[in-house]
């Protein structure tokens, strides 16, 4: 009797620590760097209108989407993300893109994390060279399959100052 229950406890503390991973100091400093990453690439990108990595860096899902600028720009699952890139890498050129301020936070399971920074957007359109300055990046990138992949963005610009001030 004693045995069995000596089995049976030890069945419940592997199946324990089997269920509750936990991830060391260093497994989520490999992670973040990994995110940064996929942050630089998503710049690298847009700079240089390189669809194969955009491809790459999004998850093939009908339900991640992109909040955009533009205030009817709801991009909802992976084939209207592409379309929109599409097009604006055919308006577009000549892009450089600068980030600072980045914040990245992963969940405690380490399997999702979200972002901030602010981009500098610089482009030409027509041949007029056009910026936003301080535009911000936000999102949530989840690791499938082992890869961070972005699931969700967010671009916005900060309002003009002065408007509301009285």
């Amino acid at each position: 009797m004693k045995t069995i229950s000596y089995l049976i406890m030890l069945s419940i503390l592997v199946v324990a620590v089997s269920c509750n991973e936990v991830k060391t100091k260093a497994d989520c400093q490999d992670d973040k760097e990994a995110i940064e990453n996929l942050l630089e690439n998503y710049i690298l990108a847009n700079e240089n209108q390189d669809f194969d990595l955009i491809e790459s860096i999004w998850a093939d899902d009908e339900d991640i989407i992109l909040y955009g600028t533009a205030s009817d720009e709801r991009l909802m699952g992976w084939q209207s993300i592409q379309d929109a890139i599409t097009e604006q890498f055919g308006l577009i050129t000549d892009t450089y893109i600068s980030s600072s301020n980045q914040f990245i936070k992963l969940n405690c399971t380490g399997n999702t994390a979200w972002f901030a920074e602010t981009l500098n957007y610089n482009y030409m359109y027509k041949d007029v060279a056009n910026s936003y300055e301080s535009m911000r990046f936000t999102g949530v990138v989840e690791r499938i399959d082992g890869k961070w992949v972005l699931v969700q963005a967010h671009l916005s610009l900060p309002a003009l100052d002065g408007i509301g001030d009285k």
